[in-house]
């Protein structure tokens, strides 16, 4: 296939929202084709699945589900790229150093934090980082002048507020672009979650960003220091991801910062999903991807129905294709065109809920912390396979650990005290369940369980 420019694909991402449905759906179907011939053709894996298939597939039903358990259970098989083995990637993404280094010189190598119970390695390609690019131009409509003017004054600056040293996909692409062009380096910022916040917001103040994305629930804990004053940025747009918002706490965020909200509904797996709409609706680039509301026996779900979970077929990345790939996240696809008046089809997500921890503090005042700080500590710490942290009471958190190990737990007991202490907790009693993990009613792992939200 010939390669496209970054022109071409931003040049077609625009003439396909004005030509609307139509053109939409057949830009869909002809690279669903395009896709399903490739790794047919090239991977072990999808060449077994789909025998017996029509030469030209066009209607995504066709195919069988997949899942993140199926594809790295045979993960040198799913590869179109024969060089990409599970060694190789184990061994580059054990390096901190490397991340968004050219992996084989040529792809970029993205983690999972593992919600689903199991962390997944993705390796994504030059032509799925190219049409990620071209799509960005869809979440940037609607800002009107007085947002332009800040992003301007601002010198077009985002800070990205996550947890760094890992492969994590935000982090990933950020380092990929300073590493790519050095000299703007200075326009991309990562911002660890894992200091007190006071050093954050200091961080911030002197950054001044003309963009601000991060998970919901550390938004909201930024979104308060704004509102007392300690923080004191104007950014143009707020991008929210990683979490189920709820319109009040987007309208919180927008009138701390005074800025566009725009919350981020995408996965590893598909870095390009979708955008928000000033509506509130997530639309999905339908024409570079394909999503699937389906029940619980992977049956089409009618439009205005929630769904039990959802398929994503990423029409761009041949080297890993991920089709009818079951997500895990329950979605509602509206029904009716959206008053945003944008053709791409329309859906609100109901899963990834994640609230923030409120624990007693040492000083007499409640102190709240993000599931994030959890979840990336533990992502670091040498052993853990799977966890899950559950609050069950305001002053107790209860830890189920896989391996059940003596020594792993001690470990992890000392640096979730460590975390606690850094962040002014009070005195905070930590819990070893014996019992494994528990899984949602929706099949997925809730990591970091906070008391309002607890279900296990």
């Amino acid at each position: 296939m010939e390669k496209e420019s970054s022109r071409e694909l931003a040049r077609d991402a625009r003439a396909a929202v004005k030509e609307g449905p139509e053109g939409i759906a057949r830009r869909q179907r002809a690279r669903l084709a395009g896709i399903v011939a490739y790794a047919r053709a090239h991977s072990p894996l999808y060449r077994e699945l789909y025998q017996g298939l029509p030469d030209r597939v066009e209607d995504p039903a066709l195919l069988p589900v997949t899942d993140k358990e199926r594809l790295m259970s045979r993960f040198d098989d799913w590869a179109t790229d024969r060089e990409v083995t599970l060694e190789r990637v184990q061994e580059f993404v054990a390096d901190p150093a490397r991340v968004g280094e050219r992996f084989l010189g040529r792809h970029l190598v993205v983690t999972t934090s593992g919600t689903s119970g199991l962390r997944g390695l993705f390796v994504v390609d030059e032509r799925t980082l190219a049409v990620t690019g071209a799509l960005g131009g869809r979440a940037r409509s609607g800002l009107g002048g007085r947002d332009l003017l800040r992003v301007l004054v601002r010198g077009g600056r985002t800070a990205i507020v996550t947890a760094p040293g890992g492969h994590f996909s935000t982090v990933a692409t950020v380092e990929r672009f300073r590493r790519d062009h050095p000299r703007l380096a200075w326009m991309m910022r990562v911002l660890s979650v894992n200091q007190p916040l006071p050093d954050l917001v200091a961080q911030l103040n002197r950054y001044d960003p003309a963009s601000l994305a991060g998970f919901l629930s550390l938004l909201t804990l930024l979104a308060a220091e704004q509102e007392a004053g300690r923080l004191r940025i104007r950014p143009a747009m707020i991008i929210p991801g990683g979490e189920t918002a709820t319109p009040e706490a987007l309208e919180r965020l927008a009138t701390a910062f005074r800025a566009q909200v725009r919350p981020a509904y995408a996965a590893s797996e598909c870095g390009f999903l979708s955008f928000a709409c000033a509506h509130g609706w997530y639309h999905v680039n339908s024409d570079w991807a394909v999503v699937e509301p389906v029940d619980d026996r992977h049956r089409p779900v009618p439009p205005g129905e929630p769904s039990h979970t959802v398929l994503v077929s990423n029409l761009a990345n041949r080297i890993q294709p991920i089709l009818r790939y079951d997500l895990g996240d329950s979605v509602l696809l509206r029904p009716d065109p959206c008053p945003c008046g944008n053709p791409l089809p329309a859906l609100r997500v109901r899963g990834r809920a994640a609230d923030l921890l409120t624990f007693p503090g040492g000083n007499g005042e409640p102190v709240s912390l993000s599931p994030m700080l959890f979840g990336t500590l533990l992502d670091r710490t040498p052993g853990v396979e799977q966890y899950q942290i559950v609050q069950t009471a305001p002053a107790t958190l209860r830890v189920r650990l896989r391996p059940a190990d003596d020594g792993l737990w001690r470990r992890v007991q000392e640096e979730l005290g460590r975390l606690l202490a850094e962040h002014a907790a009070g005195e905070i009693t930590l819990e070893r369940g014996e019992e494994p993990p528990q899984r949602s009613s929706g099949g997925k792992f809730r990591r970091v369980v906070p008391l309002a939200g607890r279900r296990a």
